[in-house]
């Protein structure tokens, strides 16, 4: 009796997390889908390509797009009607057009084919959002002047790839990497950093076109170092690593260090799943 309800417990908080994971990623995806929209209105103000006039006009032409995008969204994100990488790489350059045209970032897009599988409504919109993330990071950090977004479909899986010219010092460590690590974990899929000093950086993201739900088994945390559980403890804020190496007088680099080894240690694979643990510690 006692182990059926400890199964239905575990059941019952198995699916809390889900949903839980499930609306902090609709919300991050919708967070940066407006900071997307009011970027390229700044970007559009304050250019001096255009007049004061067509400034004007064309920002309120971005405005009323997201407004009419914004309430048509939620729809397109449930939908399970298939989407060919070409259509969602096309909703994709116009996402961005406003931020191309009027920004100070150079961003290149190279068409994927035409041929091959088409995406998943959930992946294709995932995929948006992932790269609309990088981008805005990219904006955000101003030190790339470029930056090249690349789709292919190998039939089993969505390739992305965004290679930039910035600092070349981007790890997947990074505040600026994190979010969208997350997000493409939670679709099973994989991210990989090569960066070079000096030359810039590349993202390679792969998404499976069938992902599968994954969840977090409960781990003791008895082997962790007292210093491990300060991180852990203030990764479960929320917080960045920079305010973590803030809080706890560490460098940035010993911080990614002990994430990483929390990572490892209790199989999580993003810094959302280690939260979840720390909960139920």
């Amino acid at each position: 009796m006692d182990a059926s309800v400890d199964t239905l417990e575990a059941r019952g908080g198995s699916a809390i997390r889900l949903a839980a994971a499930e609306h902090a990623r609709t919300v991050a995806e919708q967070a940066d889908r407006h900071a997307l929209t009011l970027e390229s209105v700044l970007a559009v103000l304050r250019s001096s390509r255009v007049t004061d006039a067509a400034a004007r006009a064309e920002a309120v032409e971005i405005a009323s797009a997201a407004l009419v995008d914004l309430r048509t969204v939620t729809d397109q994100q449930r939908s399970t009607l298939l989407e060919p990488v070409t259509g969602a790489f096309s909703r994709l350059r116009a996402d961005l057009r406003p931020l191309v045209r009027f920004g100070d970032l150079d961003v290149q897009f190279v068409e994927p084919p035409a041929t091959g599988r088409a995406l998943p409504g959930d992946v294709a919109h995932a995929a948006r959002a992932i790269v609309r993330t990088a981008v805005l990071a990219l904006v955000d950090d101003g030190a790339a002047k470029r930056v090249r977004i690349q789709w292919d479909c190998d039939g089993r899986n969505l390739l992305m790839q965004l290679r930039d010219d910035g600092s070349g010092t981007l790890d997947v460590h990074d505040d600026a990497v994190r979010p969208i690590a997350e997000r493409v974990v939670t679709l099973d899929g994989r991210v990989q950093v090569a960066s070079t000093p000096g030359w810039g950086s590349v993202l390679d993201i792969s998404l499976p076109l069938d992902p599968r739900p994954t969840e977090v088994d409960a781990v003791d945390d008895g082997d962790l170092t007292p210093r491990e559980r300060d991180v852990l403890r203030l990764v479960a804020t929320g917080v960045g690593n920079r305010e973590i190496a803030e809080g706890l007088d560490i460098s940035v680099n010993t911080v990614k260090y002990h994430v990483a080894n929390l990572l490892r240690k209790h199989g999580a694979r993003t810094r959302a799943e280690l939260a979840a643990f720390s909960s139920r510690a």
